[in-house]
């Protein structure tokens, strides 16, 4: 386990799976840089076809409204 970020902790992280409503091809490799360049967040993983989005990250190093304001800020609707 990394001790500057947490990362490899099988406690400290969640896993998100949800649909998003609006991607394209650009907007989609968009969201998974901004998601990744979060503190905490460890795996993106996008379809941009179907919306199906899935995120591991640490609640610990990032809140779960930073991680919807990276969709917000794009005009993008996240169904959780």
């Amino acid at each position: 386990m990394c001790k500057e970020c947490g990362c490899g902790a099988a406690n400290g992280t969640t896993r998100l799976q949800f649909t998003v409503t609006g991607y394209t091809d650009a907007s989609a490799k968009d969201v998974e840089k901004a998601l990744l360049g979060l503190a905490g967040v460890l795996y993106v993983h996008i379809h941009a076809h179907d919306g199906e989005t899935t995120i591991d990250y640490n609640p610990a190093k990032t809140k779960l409204t930073e991680l919807l304001a990276v969709f917000e800020a794009r005009g993008l609707s996240a169904a959780l």
